[in-house]
């Protein structure tokens, strides 16, 4: 809880600094739009703190939302498919893409780094390959879809994407916070070891993590195709996996696993976005960017190996 506390201080301080940076943060618009990549990039970074909860790791995430936002605009722009099937397929292909990671750590005993990276280069490689190198947009085609699923159109005030996060986080808290499964991922996270000693079948439960983080990365890939209209192959996506990393981390979930709650990776993906919009409100060069993310992520490791540290002394005494 104190935890959540601090970083709720950090993201009310970040935000202040934005209002005062520029009057133009102020506006209506300004919110509508932070609140549009808030809602994005939270679905993300949702799917893999549920996946570092659980003691695993996923440096896939940007290649599968680049192969799943090529293969849909390819699916629906050059095959004909149906919108509704070519969405329904790509989800499919990131939950199998999910299970290939979820079973090379857990039957194979490759280190989830190891076989994610791995999976980094394989699926960048493949939207690649499967598109030509070329980029593959919708152009004026699926208006629509576009407006039902990601414009500027709004519910209530709030963004598409903004909604489809609150649902997903209600769901994921559901889960994570009342429900049995939930505490077995932590359990995993904490003492794997100790978890399958206790009869929690570890192996399941750790695929069904890594299905879930790859199945939200493919719907990253939808609403990205959506939004941008188009995919480049070679670079949509990048860097991606280090965001949703970065997002829950800030937001509370240890590298360690076994810690880490819904509100606090929705806290520490505002902070992340926060962070990028007072960078563009500050002037400060579009270069530095990933050096003040950088900079935020290193201060959330030291500061949770700090209270750990704090805690064992405690416990200690």
């Amino acid at each position: 809880m104190k935890k959540l506390v601090g970083i709720f201080a950090f993201l009310i301080v970040l935000y202040g600094a934005v209002l005062i940076a520029d009057e133009g943060a102020r506006s209506i618009q300004n919110h509508f739009n932070l609140g549009r990549r808030i809602g994005l990039y939270g679905i993300i970074s949702l799917g893999a703190g549920i996946l570092i909860i659980s003691g695993g790791i996923d440096l896939s995430i940007g290649s599968v939302v680049g192969l799943c936002a090529t293969l849909l605009a390819m699916l629906m722009k050059e095959r004909a498919w149906n919108p509704a099937l070519a969405m329904g397929a790509v989800l499919l292909l990131g939950a199998a893409i999910g299970l290939v990671n979820g079973l090379l750590v857990t039957k194979l005993r490759v280190q989830a780094f190891v076989a994610t990276l791995c999976g980094l280069f394989i699926y960048r490689g493949a939207a690649r390959w499967i598109a030509s190198d070329q980029p593959k947009g919708l152009q004026n085609d699926f208006v629509d879809w576009k407006y039902w699923l990601y414009s500027s159109r709004d519910v209530l005030g709030l963004p598409m994407s903004v909604v489809f996060l609150i649902t997903l986080a209600l769901l994921a808290t559901l889960f994570l916070h009342f429900s049995v499964y939930g505490r077995y991922l932590y359990a995993i996270g904490s003492n794997e070891q100790a978890a399958r000693y206790s009869g929690i079948a570890t192996d399941r439960y750790k695929l069904l993590a890594y299905v879930l983080c790859s199945t939200l990365a493919a719907l990253f890939g939808i609403l990205f195709l959506l939004q941008e209209n188009s995919a480049q192959p070679s670079d949509a996506g990048s860097f991606l996996e280090l965001y949703a990393i970065a997002g829950a981390v800030l937001g509370g979930c240890s590298l360690r696993g076994g810690e880490g709650t819904v509100l606090g990776i929705l806290i520490g993906t505002a902070i992340l976005r926060i962070l990028q919009n007072l960078v563009n409100m500050w002037d400060i060069p579009a270069a530095l960017e990933y050096t003040v993310i950088g900079t935020a992520l290193l201060v959330g490791a030291i500061l949770d190996e700090w209270l750990r540290r704090r805690s064992l002394s405690r416990l200690a005494t």
